[in-house]
C-alpha cells in the first residue's frame, strides 16, 4: 500500500510539472508548427492573383499560361520564388523543383521561366531592363554558337527558356554590386583571350567533321564566326564578360 501512495505521489509530480512546462513556453511556441504555414501563405497572399487566368510572357516570345488557382498553388508551395534574397535557380531547382509539378524536362523550362518572373519583380521590371536584354542575348548567343556546333539537340532548346532565369539571376547580382560595376577597368586583353579561345574551339570542331564538305564547313566557320563577333560587341565590360564565362564553363562543361 506504500509503495502504491509513492507511485501515485511521483505521478502527480510528473503530471504537474508537464503542465507547468506548457504553461512556461506559452501559446506561441507550443501552436509555432501549426501556425508557420499559415503566417507563410499570409505573406505569400500578396502574390496571388484573382484573374482565372494569368498568362507569362517572355522576353524570347514564348508564353506560359496558367489558370489562376493552379497559379496561387505554386506561389503556396514554392516560396523559394518569393526569398528576400534569391538564390541561383539551378539550385533552387535541385532542392525545390525536382517535383511532379516540374520534374519533366519541359517542367525545368517552366520553373526556371517562373523564376525569373517573380525575381525580375524584385529587381525591377524597367530599372534593369537594359542590362536584362543584353545578358539574354549574350546567353542566346553562346547557347546558339554550342548548338551549332553539335548539329543542335534538345538540351540546347531546354536552354533557350532556362536562360530567363540565370540572366535574372545575373541582374540581381548586378544589383548587389553597382557600385563596383561603375568603377570597370580595362578587359580589353581578358576578353580577347576569351572570344580568341570560343574561335579556336570553332577551328578544332571544324577540323575534325569529317561529314562535311570543305564548302559546308566553311559555312559553318563562318556561321559561328558571326556568332562570336556579336558577343565581342555585347560584351563590354568586366561583368558581361565574367557572366558570360560564368554561364558558358557552368553549362557547357565538354568544352
Amino acid at each position: 500500500m506504500k509503495n502504491i501512495i509513492i507511485a501515485l505521489l511521483i505521478l502527480s509530480f510528473v503530471n504537474c510539472t508537464k503542465q507547468k512546462n506548457i504553461k512556461d513556453k506559452g501559446p506561441t511556441e507550443i501552436q509555432q508548427n501549426s501556425t508557420s504555414d499559415k503566417d507563410k501563405a499570409n505573406r505569400n497572399s500578396k502574390y496571388y492573383t484573382t484573374l482565372n487566368t494569368i498568362v507569362i510572357a517572355t522576353e524570347i516570345g514564348d508564353t506560359l499560361q496558367f489558370k489562376g488557382k493552379d497559379f496561387n498553388t505554386i506561389i503556396d508551395n514554392h516560396s523559394e520564388f518569393l526569398f528576400e534574397i534569391p538564390e541561383n535557380p539551378d539550385y533552387l531547382y535541385r532542392e525545390f523543383g525536382n517535383s511532379l509539378n516540374f520534374g519533366s524536362e519541359k517542367g525545368k523550362d517552366e520553373y526556371y521561366i517562373l523564376y525569373a518572373y517573380f525575381v525580375k519583380q524584385k529587381n525591377g521590371i524597367e530599372k534593369y531592363s537594359e542590362q536584362r536584354k543584353k545578358l539574354i542575348d549574350i546567353y542566346s548567343n553562346i547557347n546558339t554558337l554550342f548548338s551549332d556546333i553539335q548539329y543542335g539537340g534538345t538540351y540546347f532548346g531546354h536552354q533557350q527558356s532556362r536562360i530567363l532565369g540565370y540572366a535574372e539571376y545575373s541582374i540581381y547580382l548586378y544589383s548587389k554590386k553597382n557600385d563596383e560595376n561603375q568603377k570597370t577597368y580595362d578587359i580589353s586583353k581578358q576578353k580577347a583571350l576569351y572570344i580568341k579561345s570560343l574561335r579556336q574551339i570553332i577551328d578544332d570542331e571544324i577540323k575534325i567533321d569529317h561529314q562535311a564538305t570543305d564548302q559546308q564547313k566553311a559555312d559553318r566557320s563562318k556561321k559561328m564566326n558571326t556568332l562570336i563577333d556579336k558577343l565581342n560587341e555585347q560584351i563590354t565590360n568586366s561583368f558581361y564578360l565574367q557572366r558570360a564565362q560564368t554561364f558558358h564553363y557552368g553549362n557547357y562543361e565538354y568544352y
